[in-house]
């Protein structure tokens, strides 16, 4: 979360309570000269979290110009989403059972799964594989790279796990993750993990390896769903 000034925060608590603020309607209550204000202003924006807007004018007068928080803002308010789905996971597992929620865990794979198939080929280079699941773990927060080696093997490394509190209160989300690994990159790799932050690891990391030849399962062409011509 971004350090601010106890003004910043001050300007920025008034932005949120409000549709659009101008540099006037700030200094007052604040105490502050206009010019103050927007010095405070100039420095939000370039943080990215306040920007210049417009008020629809009152009667026959010109457009006001407001301030108004930007999406990035929120990230300065409290967040939630973890514990609320901390709470969820604890609802379905009190309520419904444990199976319930690995069925839960099950078809979140599943629709992971079909977005990993969509940009991992099986027939490309193994180490093509391995970076394209590891770009799309970024997107997706878990700060991905890989690492080769010399023998041929790759090592994707996650920096950073943004379900970590999830994971703490469902362990099956890790172990449905491996699986989900071990699926999307083929059938003729092994994908095991060797570092893992529930287990005290500063960072989760999985080693992938081609499967020696006579081991090795031909790679089943993905199917694609037939387009219907329109009629």
């Amino acid at each position: 979360m971004a350090e601010l000034t106890d003004t910043k925060r001050v300007i920025v608590d008034r932005l949120k309570r409000s549709d659009g603020v101008t540099p006037s309607e700030l200094a007052g209550p604040l105490g502050m000269t206009e010019a103050a204000i927007r010095q405070h202003l100039a420095a939000l924006s370039t943080m990215g979290f306040v920007e210049p807007g417009s008020r629809p004018p009152v009667g026959r007068g010109r457009p006001a110009a407001v301030w108004r928080l930007t999406a990035l803002a929120r990230e300065l308010f409290p967040d939630r989403h973890a514990d609320l789905a901390v709470e969820l996971i604890d609802a379905v597992r009190s309520t419904l059972g444990e199976h319930a929620l690995e069925q839960v865990v099950a078809h979140r794979a599943i629709q992971q799964l079909s977005v990993y198939r969509e940009l991992i080929d099986p027939h490309r280079h193994l180490g093509e594989r391995v970076r394209a699941l590891a770009s799309q773990r970024s997107v997706e927060g878990y700060v991905a790279e890989v690492q080769a080696h010399p023998d041929g093997a790759y090592t994707l490394i996650e920096h950073h796990c943004p379900v970590y509190a999830v994971a703490q209160s469902c362990d099956g989300l890790c172990r449905a993750e491996l699986e989900l690994f071990r699926v999307a990159l083929g059938s003729d790799c092994t994908v095991e993990r060797t570092q893992h932050v529930l287990s005290g690891g500063s960072r989760c990391a999985y080693e992938v390896n081609l499967l020696p030849e006579p081991q090795r399962r031909p790679q089943r062409p993905q199917r694609r769903q037939r387009r219907q011509r329109a009629g």
